[in-house]
C-alpha cells in the first residue's frame, strides 16, 4: 500500500511541474493592425515639458526599463532573461513612421509580448509616457550631433 502511496504521490507532483511549465493561457495582446485608425491618428493633447517627463520617467522606472532598458535601447534585464529581441527606442528610425495616437494604444493595450498599463495609468500619464518614449532618440541624437567635430 505504501508504494502505491508513492507512486502516486510522484505522478500527482510531476503532473503539478508539467502544468507550472506551460504557459498561461490568456487572451492575446493586439498588435499593431489593431490599432483603429481614428486612435492612431490622436494628436497627443499634452505638451511636451520637463513636467511631462518628469511624470513619465517614474512610470518608465517602475514599469518599463525591466525590458526597455533605462535608456530605451530594449537591453532591459528581463529581455535578456527572455531572449526577447526589443526594438530600441533611442534609434529615431524606430518610432519614424509610428503616430502619437499608435504609441498611446500601444502603452495602454500591450503589444505582442509587451503587457497593457490598461486602467492603471491615467490618460494623461499615458500622454506623458508618449512623450518620454519620444524623448529616448531625441537624447541619443542629441547627444550624437555634440561629440561629432566640427568641419
Amino acid at each position: 500500500m505504501s508504494k502505491l502511496v508513492t507512486v502516486v504521490s510522484l505522478l500527482l507532483i510531476a503532473a503539478c511541474a508539467g502544468l507550472a511549465q506551460q504557459p498561461p493561457a490568456g487572451p492575446k495582446v493586439p498588435n499593431y493592425a489593431a490599432i483603429p485608425p481614428d486612435v492612431a491618428k490622436q494628436p497627443n493633447p499634452v505638451k511636451l515639458s520637463p513636467d511631462s517627463l518628469a511624470r513619465a520617467k517614474k512610470w518608465w522606472t517602475m514599469d518599463c526599463t525591466m525590458c526597455h532598458g533605462a535608456n530605451g535601447d530594449g537591453k532591459g534585464d528581463i529581455a535578456k532573461d527572455m531572449k526577447l529581441q526589443l526594438r530600441d527606442l533611442t534609434d529615431p528610425s524606430t518610432l519614424k513612421d509610428r503616430t502619437d495616437g499608435e504609441l498611446f494604444y500601444i502603452i495602454k493595450n500591450g503589444n505582442g509580448d509587451m503587457p497593457p498599463e490598461g486602467p492603471r495609468v491615467k490618460v494623461e500619464e499615458n500622454w506623458d509616457l508618449v512623450n518620454y518614449v519620444r524623448s529616448l532618440a531625441r537624447k541619443t541624437t542629441a547627444a550624437s550631433t555634440e561629440t561629432k567635430p566640427q568641419q
